[in-house]
């Protein structure tokens, strides 16, 4: 999708948006309040920004084995790990948000579709030390840098699973009784994110957080995030133009919430 395109979508996103004060979902008021617009800040913050710094400053050359979409800026096969850095990982804004919703939620096992060099990761497990974390990469050099971040985060929690995601997913699923959070950002094609979707929701149960990524990202995109709200299983959705998070809670309506954030 163009950049022009984008910005019309999040012109428009911003339209629809309304804050707290439009909200009577007691559940989405308190998780607006206490989550998405929390302002404090926590010590995993600076060592995760720390490691972020580090990698926008690594010139090691890597190739690239690229299963999914790809990048919009990157196309070559020998990458820069700081070019990589600078292209794939979520910002501070949207990572400190992941942190703050596996630190409320307090998740048990959370799956991460799409590892990269393991920033976004970072804050997972920085989030949750005691939670079983596994997290998806498909190119085992970039797999070896990740491994590198975690090691050096001291996140013993975090088990990389390397191999096409269209194949380890479900595998790994199987080893696990249910699944309590999952960040999706493997694939950036509406095929492959209505398929990891679905078998995702064969683990979920009713506190289950899915957190689908760059919603707006893509026309294939835009159709996953509407069909995502409309499938029978789902019953909240939230909209941050960014991020569109799902809830599977049967106790309240089905709604659809879009916010600004």
């Amino acid at each position: 999708m163009s950049s022009l395109r984008l910005a019309a979508d999040y012109l428009l996103y911003r339209k629809r948006a309304f804050k707290l004060h439009g909200v009577h979902s007691p559940f989405i008021f308190d998780l607006y309040h206490n989550v998405l617009m929390h302002d404090g800040h926590f010590p995993a913050y600076d060592r995760v920004e720390t490691l972020r710094v580090a990698m926008l400053q690594d010139n090691r050359q890597l190739q690239v084995t690229d299963l999914g979409a790809g990048s919009k800026t990157l196309r070559q096969r020998q990458r820069k790990v700081k070019d990589i850095a600078r292209s794939s990982a979520k910002t501070a804004k949207y990572g400190q948000l992941l942190f703050r919703l596996i630190n409320y939620f307090q998740p048990q096992t959370i799956f991460d579709l799409g590892t990269s060099l393991g920033i976004t990761t970072s804050y997972l497990g920085e989030a949750r030390r005691e939670a079983e974390i596994y997290t998806f990469e498909g190119c085992p050099n970039i797999a070896k840098v990740a491994c590198e971040n975690f090691s050096q985060l001291g996140l013993k929690q975090v088990q990389l699973i390397k191999g096409d995601l269209s194949d380890t997913l479900e595998e790994q699923l199987q080893q696990v009784a249910q699944l309590d959070f999952a960040f999706f950002d493997g694939n950036h094609r509406y095929t492959p994110t209505m398929k990891y979707f679905k078998t995702c929701l064969t683990k979920k149960h009713e506190h289950s957080v899915f957190v689908m990524d760059d919603i707006y990202w893509s026309g294939e995109m835009k159709r996953a995030w509407k069909e995502i709200k409309q499938h029978p299983q789902v019953m909240q959705t939230v909209d941050l133009f960014f991020v569109g998070l799902v809830f599977f809670r049967t106790t309240q309506p089905k709604e659809h919430f879009t916010l600004s954030f």
